[in-house]
């Protein structure tokens, strides 16, 4: 490890702490007496406030501070940075109130004008392109703070007709321009997927007992378990292989049996059309193999599709 990045890591080390000794330091990186002692006044001239505190009990005593002392990152590092955020840009609706782009503009002006001029002809050349998302979510910074608090909230849903109902949500994710949260519908004592952008109204429960992560996490295991209870297996085309691994669903996963590629997992009945659709959207790349219940309906949704060219 180069000096800089250990020091950086002794900061992100020391940063939680109000007291150390040296063999601290000493054990954790994996450096000897004198590279600790050395390290430690470097960490006081980059801005570690710190003190002295003999006798038997003693050590170093760290001064509370309301900010960590300034983190220290490479030319690599900091277009890391800038990459990710620009990768970022296409978000324009997150649980966040500020933007990437006003992120991005205060680190930029943080930099010396030598370093922005770097960083401004890289980006030049580096593009990300993403699905930004297809309609606006506008709960989902007070879905992230019912997540965090552990809270059970009252919603409207109107995905597929105007439903109301109560939960409590167990992660928040982005997935082909469609933001999701997952939660436990205490009315349908059911575990539940819901579209963010359907999600109308949102108000916290008052004075309802929550469960806790832990009990979440039971419950959303069960579910996994026992939800998906449909195998399923198809046959994949080289290509094929490729357009799986581009997008893809957590009940399946990609399999070489005798060499082979096949899509195999599980599905719920209700995910039926679902699962149809996603496999007509892999075209001639895809065969089913089984069962005979996804392969018929496969077959009908494409009739469909073909009696809408017939004259």
């Amino acid at each position: 490890m180069k000096k800089s990045e250990r020091l950086n890591q002794e900061l992100i080390f020391l940063s939680n702490k109000s007291t150390f000794h040296l063999k601290d330091i000493m054990q954790a990186f994996s450096i000897s007496k004198r590279t600790a002692l050395r390290d430690i006044q470097e960490l006081e001239a980059l801005g570690l406030a710190l003190y002295v505190e003999n006798g038997r009990y003693g050590g170093y005593k760290l001064i509370s501070q309301n900010l960590l002392t300034p983190i220290y990152f490479n030319n690599n590092e900091i277009l890391a940075i800038f990459f990710a955020l620009k990768a970022l840009d296409i978000l324009s609706n997150t649980p966040f109130e500020k933007s990437y782009e006003q992120i991005k503009e205060k680190l930029f002006a943080s930099l010396p004008n030598e370093k922005q001029q770097d960083i401004a002809k890289v980006l030049k050349y580096i593009h990300y392109y993403n699905v930004a998302p297809i309609n606006s979510a506008d709960n989902l910074e007070r879905i992230l703070t019912s997540i965090m608090d552990e809270e059970r909230v009252y919603i409207t849903y109107t995905q597929y007709e105007y439903e109301e109902t109560e939960i409590q949500i167990y992660d928040l994710f982005y997935r082909n321009g469609i933001w999701f949260c997952s939660a436990y519908d205490f009315s349908k004592k059911s575990w539940r997927t819901y579209r963010c952008d359907y999600i109308m109204k949102l108000i916290i429960s008052k004075g309802k007992q929550s469960l806790s992560r832990k009990e979440l996490e039971d419950i959303k295991q069960l579910h996994d378990q026992t939800f998906n209870d449909i195998p399923f297996k198809c046959k994949l085309t080289t290509f094929g292989i490729e357009l799986f691994l581009k997008k893809n669903y957590p009940n399946m996963k990609l399999e070489y049996i005798e060499g082979v590629p096949y899509i195999t997992g599980g599905y719920n009945i209700e995910e039926l059309g679902y699962m149809t659709d996603y496999l007509i959207s892999l075209g001639e790349h895809i065969e089913i193999i089984y069962p005979n219940q996804l392969k018929e309906n496969y077959i009908d949704k494409l009739k469909g599709i073909l009696n809408k060219y017939k004259y």
